[in-house]
């Protein structure tokens, strides 16, 4: 009976340390978090504007054709996954009219 008693005072015990520690610091991240946001406003929205101004030409075209080449490659790999998918569909509807 001794385990019990001292399960149930380390039960209550944890559960208050838990939540205490828990709301410490969820009250420490939230305030960085606004901090960070409040601080973070202004300069995202002209820092995006002026990003864009200052990207030449030059990469603009080539992150095109690097986008052009991976959207080739993803309908090359989508078009095996049907060839494979249909020669299973096959081989299985087959089976079942043997």
């Amino acid at each position: 009976m001794s385990n019990r008693d001292g399960f149930t005072s380390g039960l209550f015990l944890g559960a208050t340390l838990g939540g205490l520690v828990g709301g410490v610091l969820g009250v420490v991240l939230a305030s960085r978090i606004r901090e960070q946001e409040s601080v973070d406003l202004l300069p995202e929205t002209s820092a995006k504007s002026v990003k864009s101004a200052k990207l030449p030409e030059d990469h603009m075209e080539t992150a095109r054709l690097s986008l052009e080449d991976k959207i080739a490659q993803l309908n090359q790999a989508i078009d095996d996954v049907r060839q494979q998918l249909g020669t299973v569909n096959s081989n299985s509807n087959s089976e079942t009219y043997d």
